[in-house]
């Protein structure tokens, strides 16, 4: 058999999604992934074939600076940087008013592109990265059943009164004015209508037949699958899913490490591992206060910087890891506590590694998904744009000294998504064990 594997020329939508493949790859099956060059590297990696597909004007291989992008969307990405400075409302406005040319980029072209792919793949299963709606359009135009995943926190795909871009939840110490939320979602409304419009209109461009959407942005493949632990998941918002599958997490196997792996063998202190992923690395600001408050603990540091220049940081204890880009799976599985942004990879992999989270949401799901965790008991939020060492500081400490009921549920969070890893997961709900192995896909 062959899985289609439909991605982002981004490393953080490839990671998970390729993570998911190798079930399939265990197998003994050919895998063949459709996303840009950028990530050729990442495809090559996993040992997988490669369908060149660009669904977007950006990239990244794992590190993204605005310089790096192509004329428009560089400044558009110094938008985005500029916004996260004034604050969450601020932030998910300027999303919200590039949605369309971020998410639904040359629609038809892409469709038409993605049509070919499928004919010269030949696939027996296909997966697609949710916000590839341009991709999904294509799938769902010509009848072919695809599972439609999605990596970020749950909310990425609204249910029921929800609007996509708004948050359903807000963590403790990051509420908005209420007068703010009011033009958000009003701001929302009016971009879900003008994307749904389009999207309609380029399926009934690939079929004239197919029902319209009242929803886009609520449109989901015939199998949905969600990188996302269900225990966390509240189930009245689970009954408003059509036929679905939480994975849990979608925890890749990183190559060794000669200089981390020295690094942990040291021993020393308990190990804090610091990353604001591969775009808001760029928040210096954050990164900067993050170290500050952590050098009045008694801990050694791993910092994945990122976009942010090593000297941004201040004086570096001799004790601590700091470098650009850092193996994050295999820090998490020495760590006591991470300190993130929020992105839902490093939520769900610090998850799966039974370590507590101190959460900077800067954007997007990040909010909702530090709400979740909040909820939960296995986090805290703070607001980075307000935040200080000493606040910082002494959430960390809490966060260190938690009660035993606490890390009883991380504890058993973490051995539910380790002994049934997502890719496995997400085989079992396309693959059934009684299926033939020559199944065709159905168009």
């Amino acid at each position: 058999m062959t899985l289609l594997v439909i991605s982002p020329d981004y490393a953080s939508h490839l990671f998970p999604l390729a993570t998911l493949a190798g079930a399939w790859a265990e197998a003994g099956e050919r895998v063949v992934v459709a996303t840009g060059p950028a990530t050729d590297a990442i495809v090559s990696r996993f040992g997988f074939e490669r369908e060149d597909l660009q669904l977007g004007r950006g990239s990244n291989p794992g590190i993204i600076r605005a310089e790096d992008q192509p004329s428009g969307e560089d400044d558009a990405l110094r938008g985005f940087f500029a916004a996260t400075r004034l604050g969450a409302v601020p932030t998910l406005a300027f999303q919200a008013a590039a949605r369309g040319d971020d998410l639904l980029w040359d629609p038809l072209r892409v469709a038409r592109e993605v049509q070919l792919i499928v004919q010269r793949v030949n696939p027996d299963h296909v997966i697609v990265d949710h916000l590839a709606f341009s991709a999904r359009l294509a799938l769902s135009g010509t009848g072919v059943r695809h599972a439609d995943v999605v990596l970020g926190h749950p909310s990425a795909l609204t249910v029921g009164e929800e609007v996509y871009g708004y948050p359903p939840a807000w963590p403790r110490r990051l509420q908005p004015a209420p007068n703010d939320l009011v033009t958000l979602r009003r701001q929302c409304e009016r971009v879900r209508d003008v994307f749904t419009e389009q999207w309609n209109g380029v399926l009934a461009s690939l079929d004239p037949g197919a029902r319209a959407s009242n929803d886009a942005f609520a449109e989901t493949g015939d199998v949905l699958l969600l990188n996302y632990p269900g225990a966390l998941h509240p189930p009245e918002r689970t009954a408003l899913l059509g036929r679905h599958a939480f994975l849990g997490s979608a925890v890749r196997t990183e190559e060794s490490d000669a200089e981390v792996e020295a690094w942990l063998a040291r021993g020393g202190a308990p190990v804090v591992y610091v990353s604001l992923g591969s775009f808001l690395s760029v928040r210096s600001d954050v990164l900067a206060c993050a170290a500050e408050a952590l050098r009045g603990m008694d801990v050694r540091v791993a910092i994945a910087t990122g976009s942010t220049p090593r000297e941004a940081l201040g004086a570096i204890p001799e004790s601590w890891l700091v470098r650009d880009e850092l193996p994050q799976v295999t820090l998490l599985d020495h760590a006591i506590l991470a300190v993130s942004h929020g992105g839902n990879n490093s939520v769900t992999e610090a998850l799966t590694a039974g370590v507590p989270l101190l959460l900077l949401p800067l954007s997007t799901d990040q909010f909702a998904g530090a709400a979740a965790l909040e909820a939960a008991g296995l986090g805290e939020a703070l607001d980075p744009n307000t935040l200080t060492p000493g606040e910082m500081r002494t959430v960390a400490s809490q966060l260190l000294d938690q009660d035993a009921d606490a890390a009883a549920r991380l504890a058993r969070l973490s051995k539910d998504l380790t002994t049934t890893p997502g890719a496995s997961r997400a085989r079992a709900a396309m693959v059934p064990a009684d299926d033939a192995a020559t199944e065709p896909p159905r168009r």
